[in-house]
């Protein structure tokens, strides 16, 4: 009977310490501290690339419309003409004039893309044109007015001709703000550089009425 005992006891014991195990050491209930879970989470990084203006192979505006809900002008809607400027030191400023040919009223903002073209195939010659100054409001154009950009185009012979390497260019492809469709207006007896030059041969100014 004395060992029966002694065995109902040890066993007793042993069930009491399967359920302190059990209990993972913590009792909210009585008072005791809460186990803390420590979760890792993951975190995802997103780099953004700011949107710049370049001024080579498109204008700077990239949205399809002014903020005004007057939608941009598309290069079909658009007439092409190089306007009469004024020379200044080393550099004659002639304006880029955009007329609305379309049959609604439309609008451009922000800067052409602008640069030298030569040959029969219209390659590019030299760096295209850098944007100059602040970025402009909306100019919206009724069918058959216009706006314009101010072009400033650097006498080349001014540059080593050597890193210039002076290029006789037929005129200018053109793109308008926002667009990938490209215009072209002719110029008589322009010479761009088909090298780096040290400054920029070309410098556009924002859209402003014309």
């Amino acid at each position: 009977m004395r060992g029966k005992r002694i065995g109902t006891i040890l066993a007793a014991c042993a069930a009491a310490a399967v359920l302190a195990g059990c209990s993972g050491g913590t009792d909210e209930v009585n008072g005791g501290t809460p186990a803390t879970t420590t979760s890792a989470t993951a975190a995802t990084t997103v780099a953004t690339t700011p949107v710049t203006d370049s001024g080579a192979g498109t204008g700077s505006q990239t949205g399809g419309g002014g903020t005004n809900g007057v939608p941009r002008c598309t290069a079909a809607e658009l007439s092409l003409s190089l306007g009469q400027g004024d020379a200044g030191a080393g550099s004659v400023y002639r304006p880029l004039v955009f007329t609305n040919k379309g049959t609604r009223t439309c609008e451009l903002t922000g800067f052409p893309g602008v640069s030298y073209v030569a040959g029969d195939d219209g390659h590019q010659v030299g760096p295209a044109a850098v944007m100059n100054g602040p970025h402009g409001p909306e100019i919206s154009m009724a069918p058959g007015e216009s706006s314009q950009a101010q072009v400033q185009f650097v006498q080349v012979a001014n540059f080593d001709a050597a890193v210039c390497k002076p290029t006789p260019v037929r005129g200018l492809r053109v793109y308008p703000p926002g667009e990938t469709a490209s215009m072209f207006v002719a110029m008589d007896g322009g010479t761009g550089c088909a090298g780096t030059p040290p400054g920029p041969q070309l410098s556009v100014q924002t859209m402003t009425a014309a």
